[in-house]
C-alpha cells in the first residue's frame, strides 16, 4: 500500500514557496526511473558530485544540460545496426537511451564533467553571491553612531526651544 500525503496546507500557508511545495509533491510520487544507477556525494559544505553508471556509452553519446535549476543528463545510442549483426546468449548490460533529471538548489552550478571507467562524474558547486553571504555586524559601531545621532537631535531641539 502506498502512502499519499495532502500537501494543500502548504499551498495555503506559505506565500512564495509554491516551487518548493511542488518539488515536495513530485518527490512524494517517486515515479523516477531507476536507470541508470547513480550516486550523489557531498564533498564539502559547498561541493557535490554526481556519478552515473553509463557503461557502454561514449562521450559523444551523452548530453548534459543545466537550465533553470534543473540538470538534465541524457543519452541516445543507435545500436540497431550493430545489434543486428550480433547474437546474444545473455544480454545483461543495458544499452538503452535514458534521461535523468536532478533538481538543483539556487546558486548551484555545474563545474565540469568527466567520463572515467564507465562512470559519468559531474562536479557541482554552490556559489552564493556576496549579497547573500552572512556578514558580521560590529556591535560597538552601531551604538556609537546612534549616540552621535541622538546627541545631534537633542542639540537641535534645545536650540529651537
Amino acid at each position: 500500500m502506498r502512502n499519499t500525503y495532502d500537501f494543500s496546507p502548504l499551498y495555503r500557508s506559505f506565500v512564495g514557496f509554491e516551487r518548493m511545495a511542488n518539488m515536495i509533491d513530485q518527490a512524494s510520487q517517486d515515479n523516477s526511473p531507476s536507470y541508470p544507477p547513480y550516486n550523489i556525494e557531498q564533498i564539502d559544505e559547498d561541493s557535490y558530485r554526481i556519478e552515473l553508471a553509463v557503461a557502454g556509452f561514449g562521450q559523444d553519446d551523452l548530453n548534459i544540460e543545466s537550465h533553470k535549476n534543473v540538470l538534465t543528463i541524457s543519452a541516445v545510442r543507435d545500436d540497431a545496426e550493430t545489434d543486428a549483426e550480433r547474437t546474444f546468449v545473455h544480454r545483461g548490460i543495458a544499452g538503452r537511451g535514458f534521461e535523468r533529471r536532478f533538481q538543483l538548489a539556487d546558486h548551484v552550478i555545474v563545474q565540469g564533467a568527466d567520463l572515467v571507467n564507465g562512470l559519468l562524474v559531474i562536479e557541482l558547486k554552490r556559489e552564493l553571491p556576496e549579497a547573500l553571504k552572512p556578514r558580521t555586524i560590529a556591535i560597538g559601531e552601531a551604538a556609537a553612531n546612534d549616540k552621535k545621532l541622538i546627541g545631534k537631535t537633542r542639540s537641535s531641539k534645545t536650540k529651537a526651544a
